[in-house]
């Protein structure tokens, strides 16, 4: 009498249950269909990201020496200073007329105020990049 009964009502109910668990197994496929879709679209836009970061952060550096050596005194018939001079110069033709800079006495010195103003510019188009992938990045995909 303990043992359950093998007509059609057994047999449906193990029906019944093994639909619900393909139904489980289907739904558990989706989901981690996906969370890998999230996280891939994730590594995708954090490299885009770092990418902006790596070449504006180059471009500061470039701009940089070209302010160290502008205001030093730097020979430019020298190799490196006229390899640094142009090619750091693509990037400050469209400041370079914007300011006169002021220079010293016997105009040797020169105080480059373009550059640094180039300098701020390409860093705040460079934080609105960053800034934009973010936006387009949504949350953070969640992890179990």
């Amino acid at each position: 009498m303990n043992q359950p009964p093998n007509g059609p009502q057994n047999s449906a109910e193990r029906e019944q249950r093994q639909k619900l668990q393909q139904e489980r197994e289907a739904l558990h496929l989706q989901q981690e269909k996906q969370r890998l879709k999230a996280a891939n679209r994730y590594r995708t836009l954090a490299w885009i990201r770092n990418s902006i970061a790596l070449l504006v952060g180059a471009l500061e550096i470039l701009l940089a020496i070209r302010f160290l050596l502008r205001i030093s005194l730097a020979n430019l018939d020298n190799m490196f200073a006229s390899f640094m001079m142009n090619l750091s110069a693509p990037f400050m033709r469209p400041f370079s007329t914007l300011f006169i800079s002021p220079t010293n006495s016997d105009a040797s010195r020169i105080f480059d105020l373009n550059i640094l103003v180039a300098m701020a510019v390409y860093g705040l188009l460079g934080g609105l990049a960053i800034a934009l992938v973010n936006y387009f990045q949504g949350p953070a995909p969640t992890h179990r």
